[in-house]
C-alpha cells in the first residue's frame, strides 16, 4: 500500500457529519484498492491518516462492518473483509433478482417523466464511464439504478442493494480493470435503457440479467485467479 501521502484522506475541516466523511473517505480506500483484502485497520494509524479521533473511527469502522467491508478477527481486531467468488457470487445473485424485477415492472409503468430521467442518468453514466472517473461512475451508477426502482415502486428492495452497495462497488471496481468490462458496461446500461424505454418487460430484465452476467464472469475468472 502506498502511504507516501495521506492528503487525500485527511479531513481538513470538521463537518457536522464528521463519522460520515471518515466511513466515505475510508470506503473509497477500500473499493479503490488502496486498503486491500486482509489490510488491518489500525485505529491508531487511521487518527492519524484521517485528522479525527478514536470514537470516530470507531463508529466509521462499525459503519463498514456492517455494509460488509470490514470484518472483526478475535485477534487481529478489524480488517478489510476479503473479496472472494463465493461472497461475489451471492451478491450478483441478489442483484439478478432485484434488478431484473425492478427493471421488468419500470418498462411496464414507465411514462415519459421517467423515460427522461432514464435517459438522462444514463447520458450521465457515459460521460463517467468516457471520462474513466471511477467515483463518478459509482455515483452514476446508483443514480440509474435508483431511477428504476422508484419508478417500479421497489423502495424496499433498493434499500436491500443499498446495504450491498459497498460490495457492489467494490465489485464495479475490479471488473472495470478488465477491458471487455470497460467495452461492453456502457453498451449493457443503454440496452437497459433501451428496453424500459420501449415499455418492454422482457427485454429489460432480460438485458440487466446479460449486464450481471458479463460482469459475474469478470469477476470470477479474476477472483479465482488470484485466490
Amino acid at each position: 500500500m502506498d502511504q507516501t501521502s495521506d492528503s487525500d484522506l485527511r479531513i481538513e475541516h470538521t463537518p457536522t457529519t464528521l463519522r460520515e466523511l471518515a466511513v466515505e473517505r475510508l470506503r473509497h480506500a477500500i473499493i479503490s484498492g488502496r486498503f486491500t483484502g486482509g489490510y488491518r485497520l489500525v485505529e491508531r494509524t487511521l487518527c492519524d491518516q484521517l485528522g479525527v479521533s478514536r470514537s470516530v473511527v470507531r463508529e466509521a469502522i462499525r459503519y463498514l462492518e456492517a455494509e460488509g467491508l470490514v470484518e472483526t478477527l478475535a485477534r487481529s481486531g478489524p480488517i478489510v473483509a476479503n473479496l472472494d467468488w463465493t461472497r461475489a457470487k451471492q451478491v450478483y445473485e441478489i442483484r439478478r433478482l432485484l434488478e431484473a424485477e425492478a427493471a421488468a415492472t419500470c418498462a411496464r409503468v414507465a411514462d415519459d417523466a421517467v423515460k427522461a430521467r432514464l435517459r438522462k442518468a444514463l447520458a450521465t453514466l457515459e460521460a463517467a464511464f468516457h471520462d474513466e472517473d471511477p467515483q463518478q461512475l459509482y455515483a452514476a451508477t446508483t443514480d440509474f439504478y435508483q431511477v428504476i426502482f422508484a419508478a417500479a415502486g421497489h423502495d424496499i428492495a433498493w434499500e436491500v442493494v443499498q446495504r450491498l452497495n459497498g460490495r457492489i462497488s467494490r465489485l464495479r471496481a475490479l471488473t472495470l480493470a478488465s477491458t471487455n468490462r470497460r467495452i461492453s458496461g456502457p453498451a449493457h446500461m443503454a440496452s437497459i435503457c433501451a428496453a424500459i424505454c420501449a415499455n418492454a418487460p422482457a427485454a429489460a430484465a432480460q438485458a440487466v440479467r446479460d449486464h450481471l452476467q458479463d460482469a459475474a464472469e469478470i469477476a470470477r475468472t479474476l477472483l479465482e485467479s488470484t485466490s
